[in-house]
Order: C-alpha cells, then structure tokens, then sequence
C-alpha cells in the first residue's frame, strides 16, 4: 500500500474516534433532549461491538504501514495500548466498571488511540516512511 493511502487510513481512524467521543459525550444529551431515542433498539454494547468491527482494522493497518517504514516504537505502543483497552471496554467494561467507568476507559482509550494516529500521520507527512 502506499503512503497516501496510509495517510488515509490515520485519518479515518482519528475520525473514528472522535465519533467514539462524540457518541459518549453527546448520547446522554441526545437522549435528555430527545427521549424517543431511547426506543430505537440499537444499544450501547452493540454500537460498541460495530465500532471495534471498524476501528481495529483500520487503525491496525494504518499502524501497521507507518511502523514498517518509520520504526517508531510509540506509535506502535500507544496503538496497541489504545486498542487493547477499547476492546476491553468495549466488551466487558460496562460489566467490570459500571456505566461511567466503561465510559472513562473507552475515552482514554480513544484519545490514546487518536494520539498514535496523529504521531503516525505526522512522522509519515514528514517523509520519514
């Protein structure tokens, strides 16, 4: 693959986690401002279950590409750190932490996440891939 279609690929996982911010932050709103939300029957753990579907992939191959020419050992740290925690919480966090932990974690995962992206973006714009 090539270093645009990487590039492409940080970009979406960034995008990804910030709809995962959006969603944790905005859902409870949306469901104070609009009650009859609260009757669609897509729940949390599905939501959570689809995003992993999108997210792993994605940023494990934009990681992939980028370490295999820069050699950065923190992106690759942060991304695995990031998506090991998402998939934790994800799966067993509302279980293990309650409704607000699981909600804390999945957040600092997501920002963990987004950070080895936007390092793996800008040591790729600046050629060194």
């Amino acid at each position: 693959m090539n270093k645009p279609a990487q590039i492409l690929l940080d970009r979406l996982a960034i995008s990804a986690s910030g709809l995962c911010v959006l969603h944790c932050l905005a859902g409870p709103m949306l469901l104070v401002l609009f009650p009859a939300m609260s009757s669609l029957s897509v729940s949390d753990h599905f939501y959570h279950v689809l995003m992993l579907w999108f997210i792993i992939p994605t940023s494990s191959i934009a990681v992939f590409l980028g370490f295999s020419r820069h050699k950065d050992s923190v992106v690759l740290g942060l991304a695995l750190v990031g998506m090991g925690v998402l998939t934790v919480a994800a799966i067993y966090g509302h279980d293990w932490l309650g409704h607000t932990g699981e909600k804390l974690a999945t957040l600092a995962a997501t920002l963990i996440l987004a950070s080895a992206h936007w390092r793996n973006y800008s040591l790729c714009r600046k050629d060194s891939c």
